[in-house]
């Protein structure tokens, strides 16, 4: 119970997602209680600082150009607007603040640039700081840990197998690639996936096999419910329930000991009670604020709320690895390469993504 494992095959696993409730709870929060404080909860802020006009085709992304949907792009934030909703989320009670762009992946260059800017910038506020701006170079990853990266947020999204039915223009072993080229720093993985999207729940138990094989283990592993957005293929997908939430959140606990499990997209649709039942069965981050990237999420004052009536607290910034020193632009190791890296687009052809993109263009 209190050793990590990187041997975990997709049989074991099923048969601990699938004991008995009660069961499921009690293992888990008895995990969860060797390896972390139970009522303390890592507390982030996400941010777009880039929205909208990605050319990828994730099936569950509102940020997809090819589909019609009602967001709002905007173009790459300012360093300023960005202090700014740091000092914001700090005042508020959070830890890290994660940044996300609508890319691809990263190319070197002003926008890179800037962006390395603004992981200067929060470092120095004292507060962790998150990336997730789609595949990197090793070069890349080794710029952002010299400006102060904490975190590198690149889900696994799903199963290896089921990935196919999803996305189509990147390759699974791709995020595998990025998530090896931040672990040749000292940047810490953030990498999850998100439930309900019409995967088995042997696609959910193949998803935790590849993130245990990892070693080491993500630092942080997000569990998000489908939020369902008209105009992009998963829309008609039905909210995942409750109980598939807490048992994949226990799950997670136990097949990974010593992550931070963040319960993150889907929790206005869950109850406070429902939220409870999470972190009694391990989940100890959660995102905060009124949005994440795009979909509604509940609002700080709310969780806070909630933090009182449970009785936790939130987590303090570098409580689990030391703040990482920031290195000035000018004094930096690393220089941009003007790398063109070929990652691959496999792009084989899903039915729905294929018919949502065709709507899309019937609207324009």
């Amino acid at each position: 119970m209190s050793t990590v494992r990187h041997n975990w095959t997709k049989e074991e696993i099923l048969e601990i997602y699938n004991k008995p409730f009660m069961d499921l709870l009690y293992e888990a929060a008895s995990v969860h209680r060797l390896h972390h404080d139970p009522n303390t909860v890592q507390v982030s802020t996400l941010l777009s600082i880039k929205t909208g006009g990605c050319p990828e085709d994730c099936g569950y992304c509102p940020q997809a150009a090819r589909y019609h949907t009602d967001i709002e792009g905007n173009d790459l934030m300012s360093v300023q607007q960005v202090k700014a909703q740091a000092l914001r989320a700090k005042s508020s009670g959070s830890s890290r603040v994660c940044m996300g762009a609508a890319w691809r992946n990263v190319k070197d260059g002003p926008e890179f640039d800037q962006v390395l800017e603004m992981v200067r910038t929060i470092n120095k506020l004292d507060m962790e700081v998150c990336c997730t701006l789609g595949m990197v170079t090793e070069n890349q990853a080794q710029r952002l840990a010299e400006a102060g990266l904490y975190a590198y947020n690149h889900n696994l999204d799903s199963s290896e197998e089921y990935y196919k039915e999803v996305i189509s223009t990147r390759g699974f072993k791709d995020r595998l690639e990025t998530i090896d080229n931040v672990r040749k720093t000292n940047v810490t993985v953030c990498s999850g996936g998100i439930i309900g999207m019409g995967e088995k729940t042997e696609d959910r138990a193949g998803m935790l096999v590849a993130l245990s094989t990892l070693d080491p283990q993500p630092e942080s592993t997000p569990i998000n419910a489908l939020v369902a957005v008209d105009g992009t293929p998963l829309e008609d997908q039905q909210p995942v329930s409750i109980w598939d939430m807490v048992r994949m959140v226990a799950t997670t606990r136990i097949v990974l000991p010593e992550t931070q499990v963040r319960l993150s997209a889907g929790r206005t649709q869950m109850s406070r009670e429902g939220q409870a039942m999470c972190f009694f069965a391990g989940a100890n981050s959660i995102f905060s604020g009124d949005k994440l990237l795009t979909t509604p999420n509940p609002d700080v004052n709310e969780d806070m709320e909630m933090f009182k009536l449970l009785g936790l607290n939130p987590q303090k910034p570098f409580t689990k690895k030391v703040q990482p020193q920031t290195v000035e632009a000018s004094d930096s190791q690393f220089e941009a390469l003007g790398e063109k890296p070929k990652w691959s687009r496999p792009e084989h052809k899903i039915e729905r993504n294929e018919e949502a993109k065709q709507k899309a263009k019937a609207l324009k």
